[in-house]
């Protein structure tokens, strides 16, 4: 095991130093400049920013120095954003991206894997094609629909809960919702696929040959193999939540991290940019060997494998 997690954290360093530096590639090529939304101001200030910020050295030594200040986590401040350090925008944005983003999970959990198993055990009967049809639609409606349409409804009709904002205990209701019913069609279609090829096993047939009631099939034999696709795709899938959805804070307003991830590209905010990009990477990296000790200890052939 030891072996194992030293090997997934030296694969996770080289993929955050990868980000890192496409990150800072992708800026260095898009067009424009940090100081190009700034025209009023003269010429010698912004001479004296463009040294300011060591936009005036070399490229390698640009992306030198942001590779040290993350590296020793002296995180410098924001270019957009005087006076703020980068840790410091993550910090307070982030509570609100991770409290959505676990309420969107469990919704997801709660509502797809049941749905999935329903579907599943009957399989090929009106039960089945009616949670089949449901978890399509959730695929098949995007966020920018489903957000607008949910506080339409709930916000501004039936004034359960604030339409917009992040100003009350329960504003992170809607956003959730919207996300949940999204996540829990895929997780629903990945529950059924794993379940029913779970089901035609060789050691399901023993199972039953042995008068294993339906129920202890399902979810003592089971279960815990059909669940291995489900981890698969949760692990990725929390942390883009955890950095927020742009479309849903920009449809409900909220000051989450999703903003300052696309904010910083747009005005290529280097520091803020790579930033993100990184808490980004360290957060799948984190999730996936979440996901991978889960799997070692729900399927024993697999194993803590480097």
């Amino acid at each position: 095991m030891l072996s194992f997690l030293i090997s997934r954290l030296m694969q996770g360093l080289v993929v955050i130093f990868g980000v890192l530096c496409i990150t800072f590639a992708l800026l260095k090529m898009a067009p424009g400049s940090p100081m190009q939304s700034e025209r009023n101001i003269p010429e010698h200030i912004r001479e004296q920013q463009v040294i300011a910020l060591g936009l005036d050295k070399p490229v390698y030594v640009q992306l030198w120095r942001h590779l040290v200040s993350f590296a020793t986590f002296n995180f410098p401040a924001s270019s957009k954003n005087p006076g703020r350090g980068v840790d410091e925008i993550i910090v307070q944005a982030f509570p609100v991206s991770a409290m959505v983003a676990l309420a969107a999970l469990v919704i997801a959990i709660g509502f797809g894997i049941p749905m999935g198993a329903l579907a599943a055990v009957r399989a090929n009967t009106f039960d089945d094609r009616v949670c089949m049809v449901i978890a399509t639609l959730g695929i098949c409606t995007p966020s920018m629909v489903l957000g607008p349409l949910i506080a339409l409804v709930l916000g501004l009709k039936l004034r359960w809960f604030n339409a917009s904002g992040w100003y009350d205990w329960d504003d992170w209701v809607l956003p959730s919702l919207t996300l949940g019913i999204i996540y829990s069609a895929y997780i629903a279609r990945l529950t059924r696929g794993g379940l029913r090829e779970t089901l035609v096993q060789d050691f399901i047939r023993t199972a039953r040959a042995k008068g294993a009631s339906e129920m202890a099939i399902v979810f003592r034999h089971s279960f815990k193999l059909a669940c291995l696709p489900v981890l698969n795709y949760l692990g990725p899938t929390a942390a883009g939540l955890m950095t927020g959805s742009i479309i849903i804070e920009t449809v409900f307003q909220l000051p989450g991290l999703g903003q300052h991830f696309v904010g910083a590209a747009v005005n290529r905010d280097f520091v803020l940019a790579m930033a993100t990009a990184a808490f980004y990477a360290v957060l799948i990296i984190g999730f996936n060997l979440l996901v991978d000790f889960l799997q070692a200890l729900l399927n024993p052939r697999i194993g803590f494998k480097s």
